[in-house]
């Protein structure tokens, strides 16, 4: 073993969830080396386009004075697309607490790094890492495309795909239904127009998340974030819908771009940014392995996203800092053990991550089964009920309701009206018990 590439504590991956565990680690005191293969952390880094107040707060307590933050969203959207119709609900908050705030992540992943190198965090960018080294069943360093690196312990936080992971058997290949392809556009409004547009003021913000088109029927879901002068505009669906449909994921946004709803939106916007992303979504009867001899996995890489209230970051930023304190733990007791470094499970276990992926552990199997009813036959009815309860038509008013209520009974079976209402209680009872 070369000491001179010898540390105490390895990073692979320098988005929120490596960057997490890193300054976690400097903070203690402890040597920690930042490996980043983009040119600098967020160069290749992607997502819808917003974090959370309190679990960045953990992280870095002063983060909302000092870190470059977009807007702080007040208002968040449901909005349900048919063809030509919809249907929107708001939540506005109007007090001055901030739950999210939307950001640029080559911006803000570029703030986090420079606040973890202030920590004493070396970070090692244009290194791509291409294999762990094992020794008498523990890893005990990285192979990089130039010299190979020591350390008491690895942290692997290299995104969905992980083949770092897969190489020592951690986790092994996703199927094409567990892994969502988000894709998005950025695109140049203008500030007053956003304001304008949104009802927001000049540091307000509004998150929009859609259903439906055009993706009725499949396993996907459309979202929108307010930057400072700028719209970030996507959808997300999994390869199994895109393989089984033969659809392109860029027809799909050109179409939600041109519906009546979202085009006054982006009206006159100028397109400054395309990029895309690979999303696990298989959710807790999903998440790998999490550690073994020498090393953890964390964020994306542990399959650690929370798809239905579309939480990821948090996730990645916690799960780091819980990588970080696992770390510290073994390194006083100098004990690299996979039984000590248990303890970073543990602590997932404890926290509401696991709580809440367990809580949901069955939403995904459902949907899969059900994406028809429940993202196109419900979603039209929706639709459907509004137009019903606004339109005046000189029928009055009961018949009317009557008249909704025995289509939407009779045009699905009884047998598919019992089985949807099982799912729904199935569903209920996993986040209730």
């Amino acid at each position: 073993m070369d000491n001179k590439n010898k540390t105490q504590v390895i990073v692979v991956g320098a988005g929120p969830a490596g960057i997490s565990a890193a300054i976690t680690v400097a903070k203690a005191g402890k040597e920690v080396i930042l490996i980043e293969r983009g040119n600098f952390s967020g160069s290749k880094n992607m997502f819808g386009g917003a974090i959370y107040t309190q679990p960045t707060k953990e992280i870095f307590p002063d983060f909302e004075t000092s870190a470059p933050l977009e807007r702080n969203n007040i208002k968040h959207n449901y909005t349900i697309l048919t063809e030509d119709e919809s249907t929107s609900i708001t939540y506005r908050d109007n007090t001055e607490h901030s739950n999210s705030y939307t950001v640029i992540r080559s911006k803000f992943d570029r703030w986090m790094s420079e606040e973890a190198k202030k920590a004493g965090v070396i970070l090692v960018t244009q290194t791509v890492v291409r294999e762990l080294i094992v020794e008498n069943k523990k890893v005990v360093g990285v192979k990089t495309e130039l010299e190979d690196y020591y350390a008491d312990i690895v942290i692997l936080a290299d995104g969905v795909n992980s083949l770092l992971a897969k190489q020592i058997g951690l986790r092994k290949d996703f199927d094409p239904k567990d892994v969502a392809l988000g894709i998005k556009e950025v695109i140049k409004i203008g500030k007053d127009k956003i304001n304008e547009r949104f009802n927001l003021k000049d540091n307000e913000g509004c998150i929009t998340e859609i259903f439906g088109y055009p993706m009725l029927g499949q396993l996907g879901l459309g979202f929108m974030y307010t930057n400072k002068d700028t719209i970030t505009l996507g959808l997300g669906i999994t390869l199994s819908e895109l393989i089984s449909h033969k659809i392109k994921p860029y027809e799909l946004l050109d179409k939600l771009k041109e519906h009546k709803t979202i085009a006054p939106l982006i009206e006159d916007g100028e397109l400054i940014e395309y990029s895309a992303h690979l999303i696990p979504e298989g959710g807790y009867k999903k998440v790998p392995k999490l550690y073994d001899n020498g090393v953890m996995i964390v964020g994306d890489s542990a399959s650690l996203v929370n798809n239905l209230h579309w939480e990821g970051t948090n996730l990645a930023m916690l799960s780091g800092k819980f990588a970080g304190e696992t770390a510290i733990f073994s390194l006083d007791k100098n004990d690299f053990s996979k039984k000590t470094l248990s303890l970073y499970k543990k602590k997932l276990d404890k926290s509401f991550i696991m709580k809440d992926l367990k809580s949901y552990k069955d939403l995904m199997p459902i949907m899969h089964k059900q994406s028809k009813s429940f993202l196109d036959y419900y979603l039209r009815k929706i639709n459907k009920f509004f137009k019903m309860f606004t339109e005046t038509n000189s029928i009055s008013k009961r018949n009317n309701f009557h008249k909704f209520i025995f289509e939407t009974i009779t045009e699905r079976n009884i047998f598919e009206l019992l089985k949807d209402g099982l799912h729904i209680i199935k569903l209920l009872w996993g986040i209730l018990k």
